[in-house]
């Protein structure tokens, strides 16, 4: 196989049945499951695998169902390379990146032993109950922006921080970016974003608004949380969510995880810088395809590929 990445999905891949049939048929993903659990002294691989939704939904239980499903579809394609190359066939592919979108960041690190599981879970869980407290009293938004010319960003954000905080929290693909702010101002970027040329702008059925300065509560307590936590060195290196620096130590990536949460995840130059640096193969490795859809507009020539299958019995495609 060519130069690969590791990609990890953010908050929003979650669904209920994620995983189930995959620790089914897999005894390395049910080890992880079973980890999760003793780690949160809560089964949340059953919430993962039964809901309700408006449960797992919520922001301190998405995200570390998010993150044991994802190293569960990891330890469960370890499991099968090995199986695989013991049959004299090719083993595990190294990757030449760990990337995680958003909140994925935490998968990222635990794929490529910067942070344990058990650590990640917890942190995890701490992440979403800070950012729903942070900004208390000051109105957080999100809006999704659909064929908005890149160029106009600058126009846009200028113009809608005269009603308040406000800035660009995810951009995704050409022509699709996430904004992120107070209440007034993001309405305002909607209305200023359709004036300049934007098909579509939609408001996101969130109560947070992350990646922005809003976070600034959540992001000085998420410092002391991690400052308390074990970080090694991650290998393979990560890259920052902001403007795809390499992150290759330690002490860089607890600091990526506190400066992430009030800066914009830039999901366009990450990939390219990816491809930039010889990368022609993504997997992305978790529930949904959200990341492989993206990856596939950002650089078409590269292949993205999904290893959540749910038409499979075991709900695991193995690249």
């Amino acid at each position: 196989m060519s130069a690969i990445a590791f990609v990890f999905p953010g908050q929003g891949s979650q669904s209920v049945g994620m995983g189930a049939a995959l620790a089914a048929s897999s005894s390395a993903a049910a080890a992880v499951f079973k980890a999760a659990d003793a780690a949160l002294h809560e089964p949340i691989s059953r919430l993962a695998w039964e809901g309700p939704a408006e449960t797992l939904n919520r922001t301190e239980n998405a995200q570390p169902a998010l993150l044991a499903t994802s190293i569960a579809y990891l330890e469960a394609l370890r499991e099968r390379w090995a199986a695989r190359r013991a049959g004299g066939g090719d083993g595990a592919p190294e990757p030449r990146f760990a990337a995680g979108h958003s909140m994925g960041q935490y998968s990222a690190f635990v794929a490529a032993g910067a942070l344990s599981l058990e650590d990640g879970l917890r942190l995890v869980r701490e992440r979403g109950r800070l950012m729903q407290a942070s900004g208390s009293g000051r109105e957080g938004r999100m809006a999704a922006l659909i064929g908005l010319d890149d160029a106009r960003l600058p126009e846009l954000v200028a113009g809608a921080a005269v009603h308040g905080v406000f800035g660009v929290a995810n951009r995704n693909a050409p022509g699709q970016v996430v904004v992120s702010g107070e209440r007034a101002a993001v309405e305002a970027g909607m209305e200023l974003a359709r004036a300049l040329g934007a098909r579509r702008a939609i408001e996101l059925p969130v109560s947070v608004a992350a990646h922005s300065p809003l976070m600034a509560e959540a992001a000085d307590r998420m410092a002391a949380v991690l400052a308390q936590v074990t970080f090694h060195d991650p290998r393979p290196p990560g890259l920052a969510n902001a403007d795809a620096r390499p992150i290759r130590t330690a002490t860089e990536a607890r600091t990526e995880l506190v400066e992430h949460l009030t800066t914009g995840v830039d999901w366009v130059r990450g990939v390219e810088a990816m491809a930039a640096d010889g990368v022609t193969t993504f997997i992305e490795i978790g529930p949904g395809r959200v990341l492989t859809g993206l990856i596939s507009r950002i650089v078409p020539d590269a292949s993205a590929l999904a290893t959540d299958a749910p038409n499979s019995p075991d709900g695991l495609a193995v690249p």
